[in-house]
């Protein structure tokens, strides 16, 4: 399987402007700047807030595949991710997840949001220091 997506740019580093597609349309021709990387506009993407979408995607389809092989099926499981970007590299994803799980103890809510943490494929697409924080509603 594979999947793409076609960034352009046009112009310096600077002052110049992209914009970025999927292959699924999700994103068409959302622009992204300077600005809107490393400054503080919102009109517009990044690559890094991009990367925080997958990783937090990704995270919440496998913490409930994860969850699905315990023997628990999650009513809602919501996971933010924050990406910090410093000096030119990605120094860290951090993963925060809120859960409704019925029935699980916070102990296997803990074991199976690290199976998760370390076997998404965007926490093994990282090399970053990946941190999950857990805020689980558990009945």
């Amino acid at each position: 399987m594979s999947k793409y997506a076609i960034a352009t740019w046009h112009g310096t580093g600077k002052e110049g402007k992209g914009t970025i597609s999927t292959e699924t349309k999700a994103l068409h021709d959302n622009a992204f700047t300077f600005a809107t990387r490393f400054g503080d506009a919102k009109d517009g993407t990044n690559p890094e807030e991009l990367i925080a979408a997958a990783h937090a995607g990704c995270f919440s389809m496998k913490l409930s595949f994860v969850l699905n092989e315990a023997g628990f099926t999650a009513d809602d499981i919501e996971t933010r991710c924050d990406i910090s970007f410093a000096d030119g590299a990605i120094t860290k994803s951090h993963l925060t997840v809120r859960a409704k799980v019925p029935g699980i103890s916070p102990q296997k809510f803990k074991e199976c949001a690290e199976n998760a943490k370390v076997n998404c494929p965007i926490s093994k697409s990282l090399s970053s220091k990946i941190e999950i924080t857990m805020d689980a509603a558990l009945h």
